[in-house]
C-alpha cells in the first residue's frame, strides 16, 4: 500500500494520522440510527430490516468518502484518473481479470453448496439475495473491473495474476495466493455476518421502546443490543465494500497459518470457544443479572461495566468505517480506541465475557468454577494469539511500525507503566 500515515507526528502527543477519518464512521452511525428510527416508525418486516440497516450504514459513508474526502484520489488506491489507459489495452487485462473473478465466485458458490453447515436456515436470506442478484452482479462486475482497470497505475494486480494462472500463463504465485486468501476471507466471513445480522437487528428494530429502560437489567440489555447492532452492521459493510475507488480494498491477506487457525477457532463451523466448542466455560454459570439480583446498585454498577465494554467494542468496529474485516490489511487505524491500545475490541470482548458469565461462580461448586476460569483463560489466550499474529502481518507496513512505536510511548499501557514506575522510568531500547 502507498503510505497514508506520516512516520513521525508533528505533535508527539498525537498519534500518526489514521487511514480512516473519524467522520467516516460517524456519518455511518448517523445513517444507521436514521435507518433504525425509520424501521420503528414504518414497522418494516424484519426480513427487510437488515437490508435497510446496511444501506443506512453504507450509503452515507460512501457519499462522504467520495464527495467530501475524495478518497478515490488517494495514492493508496493505485488509481490515476488523470491518465486513463487506452481502451484496447484495458480490455485485454479486464478479460483476464474477469476470468479470475468469475472462477473465484464459482468456487465460493460450490463451497456454499457442498458444505452442509450452509444449509442452515440462518443463511436463507443471504443465499436468496445472492441468487436474486447473481445476474446483475456478473454484469456490474464486468463494468466495474473495466472502469477501475482503465485508471490503474499498475493493472497487473493479484486478480490479473489469478486470471493468468488459470489460463496457464506466467503469473506471480505469491500474488495469486494472496488473492485467493482475500476471497476466502470475504466468502467465509460475509456469509457469517449475514447469518447473524437479522439476530442483532430484531431486538433493536422491533423492541418496545416504552419498556427498554424499565429497570437496570432491561436498560443494560437494550444498550448492549444497540452496540452489537453497530458492530455487526459496520462489520458486514466492511466485508461488502472491498472496493479500490473507496480506498477500502484489501492490501494483503494474512499469510500466516497460525493466524488463520486462531481466527477460525472463534467462528462456526470451526468454533472452539463458547458453549458450542470444547472451550465451554459456562457449565453451572448464570447470567450476571441472576447472581446480582436483589441489589439495584450492584446491577447498575456491573451493568455499566458491561455497557462500557460493548461501547468500546462497537467503537473499535465503527472507526474502521468501510474497512473492517478479519485477517486483512486495509490501512492502519490510529484513531478512536486504537489511539490507546492496539487491540481494543479483543481486550473489551474478553473482559465482557468475564463480567457477563462470571465463570468464577458456579452452581456446581468451586471445582467447576475453577474449570470454567481455566477454559475462559484459554479463550482469552486464543485472542492473544490472534492479536500477535495480526501484528506480525501488519508489521510489514512502515505505517504500522510508526504507529506501534508511537503507542509504545504514548498508549494506555505506557502511561500506566509511567504512573506505576515513577517519573524516572524510561522505556528500554531494543537490543541491537
Amino acid at each position: 500500500m502507498s503510505s497514508t500515515l506520516s512516520t513521525a507526528s508533528a505533535n508527539p502527543a498525537a498519534p500518526p494520522a489514521s487511514a480512516v477519518s473519524t467522520a467516516t464512521g460517524l456519518v455511518g452511525l448517523v445513517g444507521l440510527a436514521a435507518a433504525v428510527m425509520a424501521l420503528r416508525a414504518a414497522e418494516v418486516s424484519l426480513a427487510v430490516a437488515p437490508l435497510v440497516c446496511l444501506a443506512g450504514t453504507a450509503l452515507p459513508m460512501i457519499v462522504w468518502a467520495l464527495l467530501v474526502e475524495k478518497v478515490h484520489r488517494r495514492a493508496s488506491t493505485g488509481l490515476n484518473f488523470a491518465a486513463p489507459r487506452p481502451a484496447g489495452e484495458t480490455l485485454a487485462t479486464t478479460r483476464v481479470k474477469l476470468i479470475g473473478l468469475y472462477a473465484v465466485w464459482a468456487a465460493i458458490g460450490t463451497v456454499y453448496f457442498a458444505v452442509r453447515s450452509y444449509a442452515d436456515p440462518k443463511f436463507d436470506l443471504y443465499f436468496a439475495l445472492l441468487l436474486a442478484g447473481i445476474v446483475p452482479l456478473v454484469v456490474l462486475a464486468a463494468l466495474y473491473v473495466y472502469l477501475v482497470d482503465k485508471h490503474m497505475r499498475d493493472p497487473d494486480d493479484g486478480l490479473w495474476h489469478l486470471g493468468q494462472w488459470l489460463l496457464g500463463r506466467a503469473a506471480d504465485r505469491a500474488k495469486v495466493a494472496d488473492q485467493l486468501r482475500g476471497w476466502a476471507i470475504k466468502g467465509f466471513f460475509l456469509a457469517f455476518m449475514a447469518s447473524i445480522l437479522p439476530l442483532v437487528v430484531a431486538p433493536v428494530a422491533g423492541a418496545e421502546a416504552g419498556r427498554a429502560f424499565d429497570d437496570p437489567v432491561s436498560a443494560v440489555r437494550t444498550l448492549i443490543a444497540a452496540m452489537f447492532l453497530i458492530d455487526v452492521c459496520f462489520g458486514t459493510v466492511g466485508y461488502l465494500l472491498t472496493l479500490r475507488p473507496l480506498d477500502s480494498h484489501i492490501r494483503s491477506a494474512n499469510p500466516h497459518l497460525l493466524a488463520w487457525v486462531a481466527a477460525l477457532a472463534c467462528y462456526p463451523p470451526f468454533l472452539l470457544v463458547g458453549a458450542a466448542g470444547p472451550l465451554n466455560y459456562t457449565a453451572g454459570t448464570q447470567s450476571w443479572a441472576a447472581w446480582l439480583g436483589g441489589s439495584d446498585l450492584a446491577l447498575t454498577v456491573w451493568g455499566a461495566l458491561l455497557v462500557a465494554c460493548t461501547l468500546v467494542y462497537a467503537w473499535a468496529t465503527l472507526v474502521f468505517g468501510m474497512r473492517f474485516s478479519n485477517l486483512t490489511h486495509r490501512g492502519i487505524l490510529t484513531n478512536g480506541p486504537f489511539r490507546w491500545v492496539k487491540h481494543p475490541a479483543y481486550l473489551t470482548k474478553n473482559l465482557y465475557w468475564w463480567l457477563a458469565f462470571m465463570p468464577f461462580l458456579s452452581t456446581e461448586g468451586p471445582v467447576e468454577a475453577l474449570r470454567n476460569c481455566l477454559l475462559l483463560a484459554a479463550v482469552s489466550a486464543v485472542y492473544w494469539l490472534r492479536a500477535r499474529t495480526e501484528e506480525r502481518h501488519l508489521l510489514g507496513d512502515p505505517d504500522y511500525r510508526a504507529y506501534s512505536d508511537w503507542l509504545a510511548e504514548h498508549g494506555l499501557f505506557a502511561r500506566l507503566r509511567r504512573v506505576l514506575s515513577g517519573p524516572g522510568w524510561v522505556r528500554p531500547e531494543p537490543a541491537e
